[in-house]
């Protein structure tokens, strides 16, 4: 499975990361000048944030589409983009005052404008919902308008991030597998994916810069690592591993991600690569313990 490191920093596009890059739409709009990408990255179109500041779309489609264009152009390596989806949590649909039924009419509204006004972009669907039914609905509102979505290479999962851990946003992703759809699911770490992770194809998360705002900054320069590169890469990769190695359906939660330690031979902020952490030399207290002998009860 892929995992896409979520960023605010869209410079972070010109390094040879070894890592896939989620950058957002609004990050990149109204830039001059725009990093020509050295590895795979994808555009997530800010829709959560545009809503929840605003209650709608500022941006039609076909800005929006020329936005896409220009990005794969200048900046090259684009693996997909985002639509300009709606979300449908309670708060978001508080702020639009629409329903959860016209959240999902406009969502696949706007993919069959944009694919329309751009078919040779790489925008996936993105299916939206709150209950399994929603979900299902939605990818049956695609299907009618003539989007065979199991024959796409990738379709999103909306409105998951926050419900990640849930049995509920697991039998919604095993539902839409089961469809035979190849599946993104948006801002879902460790604790979701080990529940679900086998069946799907991606996921993404920025929960790193979170963390880092209550992490010290690893040099006198950064004040927080919310924004160091050392600090992302060095989750990522912590991430990764987890995956790698935790059986499926270990509901553990994932690990805080540790500071990044300075000292000689530490890559810079804003380096390719994670430095090295400390190591706790301290002896754990049970192994100074007394060894107890084991009662066998007859």
């Amino acid at each position: 499975m892929k995992f896409y490191l979520g960023t605010h920093q869209p410079a972070w596009l010109a390094r040879d990361l070894g890592v896939p890059l989620l950058v957002s739409h609004r990050r990149l709009a109204g830039r001059r000048t725009l990093p020509r990408a050295s590895g795979e990255w994808a555009l997530d179109s800010g829709g959560f944030t545009e809503l929840s500041l605003h209650g709608r779309w500022r941006t039609d489609a076909r800005t929006y589409a020329t936005a896409v264009g220009r990005y794969a152009a200048e900046i090259g390596r684009l693996a997909w983009a985002a639509p300009q989806d709606w979300m449908v949590e309670a708060h978001v649909r508080a702020r639009t005052g629409l329903s959860l039924r016209t959240h999902l009419q406009r969502t696949v509204r706007n993919y069959l404008q944009l694919r329309e006004l751009a078919p040779e972009l790489p925008i996936i669907p993105i299916v939206q919902g709150d209950q399994v039914a929603d979900y299902l609905r939605c990818a049956d509102s695609y299907e009618r308008h003539g989007v065979d979505l199991a024959a796409l290479p990738l379709v999103g999962v909306g409105s998951v991030c926050r419900r990640q851990h849930s049995g509920q946003v697991e039998r919604i992703v095993r539902s839409l597998h089961a469809r035979g759809l190849r599946l993104h699911c948006f801002g879902v770490k460790t604790i979701g994916l080990a529940r679900y992770g086998e069946v799907i194809q991606s996921s993404d998360s920025a929960a790193w810069s979170f963390s880092g705002r209550y992490q010290p900054g690893c040099t006198p320069s950064h004040r927080t690592e919310a924004n160091c590169l050392t600090y992302a890469l060095a989750w990522h990769h912590r991430l990764q591993r987890t995956l790698n190695s935790a059986p499926r359906h270990d509901h553990t939660r994932p690990d805080t991600p540790r500071r990044c330690s300075p000292g000689p031979g530490r890559s810079q902020p804003g380096g390719s690569r994670p430095s090295p952490h400390r190591t706790d030399t301290r002896v754990p207290a049970h192994r100074n313990r007394p060894a107890q002998r084991k009662v066998v009860r007859r």
